[in-house]
């Protein structure tokens, strides 16, 4: 018999599957493929940072509320378990794919044993020019006890013979690889004859360790990496200033709690148990990898090679809306709403907007959330010069966006430094929303322009992230997103809206209320139906109000790309409910809420997931698609193409497995379509 939900961090795992399964797509572009190998190691990086972190919380001593430390160790067990497996595939995609294409395409990573002897010499030059003075190799004994080791830096473990130079018999020594030097480095063309030859720095330190050591010999060696507990603690209560605090907390964060090591898998058994015991970590939390254990550094190797005969086509989004007239960019709005969809159209609009807002001389106020806009940013630039030149300007920044806080604390800092006013949201919640509100003086009156959309102030992601925008200048909408900024800045209640859906009062709320809606209207003998897409649903509270809507006859399509939560298909519980996850070219990020309302559809975006922590533990906006031919326009290019997609799509069945479409002459691919659609 199913259980009613499915394991979220399991079905984490399950998204990284997919992921991995395009490396292994012999019809991507080859150095794609190589890529998304990358992102793999990347996304498993932080699921142990963060998911896998928090569930350590509760296999301590102290019993976690709600949950025995047995349910705990049993379900990290499985956890465990499935992570093995999904990294041992994805080294073997590594070594018997990956690797065999490039050198079929006359790329070689050369190790120790593969290179000439003048490969040697070059290597053993690099090594003394650029490397050996950066290293400081630690014998371990109780003078020297064991270095401190930060998350996911690259390191070793060496035994040695005989004994030290003061006669001692310590015969362990720690050798950390200096961060600052590059993972991939390229060999010299005129030592690799018809190929492009590269090696890695850990085969540069370790085809050198005799010369480190000697005249002691080396035993036995392994490269290790551990990751490390990465969330920030803070008592939000207690912080009089969040910044300040903030960044303190920054210094520690590389050293928190050891929650996985991985070795090579030659590592010998007493150094990987000496490891485990340095760490504090059980024989689940080790992973030996046959390969690099910084797999996420090969990434390097796509920009070193630089051939955009192995990379997807490039595309021309289309062009901005607006004249380089300042004027028009509202007088284009006046006219009515724009939508925008990313990156099939270009992001130019949105910082056009922002910039225009700052130079024109009777736009008075800007106000804005950002959560991440990246460390080179126009749209910051446009509103520190929008501060320098008088305007009102009101920043909601979120410190606290996870490993974006050190380029948000610098925006911070810069933007109080030209008058900016600077807030960090609300004590306690994460602000999330996509909100840009402009005051322009036009006559004897103030007109308001708006942005809202479902992802991020950046211009950078824009071009490979699926979101919409809304450009609008309706008064309505535009008075609501002025009380969420008043809300946002002073802590003043929120009236109550008409239009948007704001967390984490009423965006929970109005979802299952919209639900319900569908609900009641199938149990009368009409069609009731609701089509989502987001990036993940978990929230108990909303799958239980959709499998009431599918006992009810309510036809439920869901398009979630990472983790779902939801048991789709199971009779009498799901039977009406299809799910599927589109995993392309792009990262699907946009989160779009369609309700069918008896034949008058109520289509909203937002920049929300279906999870607690977006519901009730931060601000996240809701925001209806008003304009009838904008709203065809969401569901013409933000699902349905999605549900018809089969090169793409993975479809998730009752077990909990995904398992692609069946086969088809003429595969269709969504993202593939809207490229031809929209940015021919």
């Amino acid at each position: 018999m199913h259980t009613t939900y499915i394991d979220r961090e399991l079905s984490q795992l399950k998204f990284n599957h997919r992921v991995l399964a395009l490396a292994m797509d012999e019809s991507r572009p080859l150095h794609e493929r190589l890529r998304y190998l990358c992102i793999v190691g990347n996304n498993m990086d932080e699921f142990f940072e963060v998911r896998i972190a928090e569930l350590f919380t509760t296999l301590r001593p102290l019993e976690a509320p709600g949950r025995s430390r047995a349910d705990s160790q049993a379900r990290y067990e499985k956890i465990a378990v499935e992570a093995h497996n999904l990294v041992n595939e994805q080294y073997a995609v590594y070594n018997s794919s990956i690797i065999p294409a490039l050198e079929k395409d006359g790329v070689r990573l050369l190790h120790h044993k593969d290179r000439t002897h003048a490969q040697h010499a070059w290597v053993a030059d690099y090594f003394e020019a650029n490397v050996r003075p950066l290293l400081t190799p630690i014998g371990l004994d109780p003078a020297h006890p064991f270095p401190q080791v930060s998350n996911k830096s690259l390191n070793f473990i060496v035994e040695l013979s005989g004994t030290n130079a003061f006669g001692q018999s310590s015969n362990i020594a720690i050798v950390k690889a200096p961060r600052l030097l590059p993972r991939v480095i390229e060999l010299p063309q005129k030592l690799c004859r018809g190929y492009r030859g590269f090696v890695l720095l850990s085969s540069v330190i370790r085809a050198n360790f005799s010369t480190i050591f000697a005249p002691r010999a080396v035993v036995a060696y392994s490269q290790f990496r551990v990751t490390r507990d990465s969330d920030l603690w803070l008592d939000m209560h207690d912080a009089r200033n969040l910044r300040h605090a903030l960044r303190g907390k920054l210094t520690t964060r590389s050293f928190g709690r050891a929650v996985r090591l991985e070795v090579a898998h030659t590592c010998p058994q007493h150094l990987r148990a000496l490891l485990a015991e340095h760490f504090e970590l059980q024989p689940l939390d080790i992973y030996a990898v046959d390969g690099p254990v910084n797999v996420v550094r090969l990434d390097a190797l796509v920009t070193l090679l630089n051939d955009p005969t192995r990379r997807y086509p490039t595309f021309k989004a289309s062009e901005s809306f607006f004249s380089e007239s300042d004027s028009d960019v509202f007088a284009r709005l006046r006219e009515g709403d724009l939508l925008l969809h990313h990156p099939f159209e270009s992001f130019d609009p949105v910082v056009d907007f922002v910039s225009a807002s700052a130079s024109d001389p009777a736009v008075v106020s800007i106000k804005m959330t950002v959560y991440r806009t990246g460390s080179e940013s126009s749209l910051m630039q446009a509103l520190v010069k929008a501060a320098q030149r008088g305007k009102e300007v009101a920043v909601v920044l979120e410190l606290k966006a996870r490993f974006d806080e050190e380029t948000n604390i610098n925006w911070a800092e810069q933007l109080e430094k030209v008058g900016a006013q600077v807030v960090y949201g609300v004590v306690g919640l994460k602000t999330h929303a996509k909100l840009a509100l402009v005051q322009r003086r036009e006559g004897t009156r103030l007109r308001a322009y708006a942005h809202l959309g479902t992802g991020n102030y950046n211009p950078t992601t824009a071009r490979f992230y699926t979101d919409f925008g809304l450009m609008t200048a309706n008064p309505a909408v535009c008075r609501e997103a002025e009380h969420v900024f008043n809300h946002l800045t002073s802590s003043t209640r929120l009236p109550k809206l008409t239009h948007l859906w704001v967390a984490p009062f009423s965006l929970a709320r109005n979802v299952i209320k919209a639900i319900e809606n569908e609900t009641e209207i199938a149990r009368a003998g009409g069609r009731g139906r609701i089509v989502a897409k987001m990036n993940a649903l978990v929230d108990e509270s909303i799958v239980n109000a959709l499998y009431e809507a599918s006992r009810a006859g309510v036809k439920i399509d869901l398009i979630i790309r990472g983790a779902c939560v939801l048991r789709p298909e199971v009779k009498g519980q799901s039977e009406n409910i299809r799910v599927r996850s589109i995993v392309g070219r792009f990262l699907e990020h946009s989160r779009i809420y369609c309700f069918g309302n008896a034949g008058d559809p109520r289509i909203y975006l937002s920049s929300a997931d279906w999870m607690g922590r977006n519901l009730f533990r931060r601000v996240e906006v809701a925001f209806p698609v008003l304009d009838p031919a904008l709203a065809y326009r969401v569901v013409a290019e933000g699902i349905e193409p999605y549900l018809q997609d089969t090169a793409d799509a993975w479809l998730l069945s009752a077990s909990s497995e995904y398992s692609k479409p069946k086969k088809s002459k003429n595969p269709r691919s969504a993202q593939h379509d809207l490229l031809s659609l929209l940015a021919p």
